[in-house]
């Protein structure tokens, strides 16, 4: 008989960018925990409703939202209304982001702020817009933030995806600080170089093999790697973690 796992059953947990790829893996195991998740989309409502499928089919139940996290005011409006519709919002899970790639002398200032405005400014909008409602949710709140290995090493090419993502960690540790004394906890999450549908279409074998030299586990990780330490991080077991950085990339940065 197969184990029913409850741990966040009667929890609804908000989940940005979560159409496809990482956050779609996240959506899908906070439903196998039994939360109600609500799948935040900024175009493809179409493949929203598909992970709010396999979301139900999980376990949990599930809802879609559409909303640009990168406007502030939208943000406000969009939140405000999932927590009165559920009646509440105990979960967060920035994981919205772009990547625009180029060298640091080509890059424009278009570019940069796309790139930080999403990534960084869209974090800090949502959780400024939910604080007030995971400060009431019942055994505290969660909130965690999708940073990157490069936000903590850097890499060529990516200085603007790499500035946000190191952002993302300080906006995490300031956050963990503020509400702690009222019970909930932010926590960010590393992810090193993980298989999705966008990056089996940009990376070519002789990078593929290049970047398998740099990762001890000798694996590209999966959107399941990631999922299953954002669903430990938002469960009961990790109540006393706040203000920490987990890295979940292969050994690629100790």
């Amino acid at each position: 008989m197969a184990i029913v796992d409850t741990a966040l059953k009667g929890k609804v947990a908000l989940v940005t960018g979560a159409s496809r790829g990482i956050g779609r893996a996240i959506a899908v195991a906070l439903g196998k925990r039994g939360a109600k998740v609500v799948i935040n989309f900024a175009s493809r409502e179409d493949a929203a409703k598909e992970v709010a499928t396999a979301v139900e089919a999980a376990g949990g139940q599930a809802t879609t939202a559409g909303f640009d996290v990168g406007n502030s005011a939208a943000v406000a409006d969009a939140i405000k209304a999932i927590a009165k519709s559920e009646g509440s919002l105990d979960i967060l899970v920035n994981n919205a982001g772009v990547a625009v790639n180029g060298l640091l002398m080509r890059f424009s200032d278009e570019q940069w702020a796309k790139v930080l405005n999403t990534n960084l400014a869209g974090a800090f909008y949502c959780t400024r817009a939910a604080a007030s409602f995971l400060l009431r949710a019942k055994d505290a709140g969660r909130i965690i933030n999708i940073t990157s290995v490069v936000g903590e090493m850097g890499n060529g090419g990516q200085a603007a995806y790499s500035a946000s993502k190191a952002g993302l960690i300080g906006l995490t540790m300031s956050t963990a600080r503020e509400l702690a004394p009222r019970g909930v906890t932010c926590n960010a999450v590393a992810p090193g170089f993980i298989e999705t549908d966008m990056t089996a279409e940009q990376l070519p074998e002789a990078q593929r093999v290049k970047l398998l030299e740099q990762i001890p586990l000798g694996r590209i990780g999966s959107g399941d790697d990631v999922a299953n330490a954002v669903a430990y991080l938002a469960g009961p077991e990790a109540s006393y973690i706040t203000g920490q950085v987990m890295r979940v990339n292969g050994g690629m940065l100790m």
